[in-house]
């Protein structure tokens, strides 16, 4: 299934959340998710761009990560 990226306004205003294993030095990543995708981003560089990927593939990596076929 094909859903539309999400616009500026949707990011500005979707909810980041950092993994409870991050670093305390600030070292992760954090994501938002919304209707289909997933972002992802620095989370000691808010500012700089993010990525964002359908919701499928993010759940792919991450279970690709965890069972370490990646």
């Amino acid at each position: 299934m094909t859903h539309n990226p999400p616009t500026p306004t949707e990011i500005a205003a979707a909810t980041w959340t950092k993994s409870t294993f991050s670093a305390p030095d600030n070292e992760c990543v954090e994501v938002a998710t919304g209707p289909g995708w997933t972002a992802v981003r620095d989370s000691k560089d808010t500012d700089r761009p993010y990525i964002v990927v359908g919701a499928q593939a993010f759940t792919a990596l991450v279970k690709g990560t965890v069972e370490g076929t990646l």
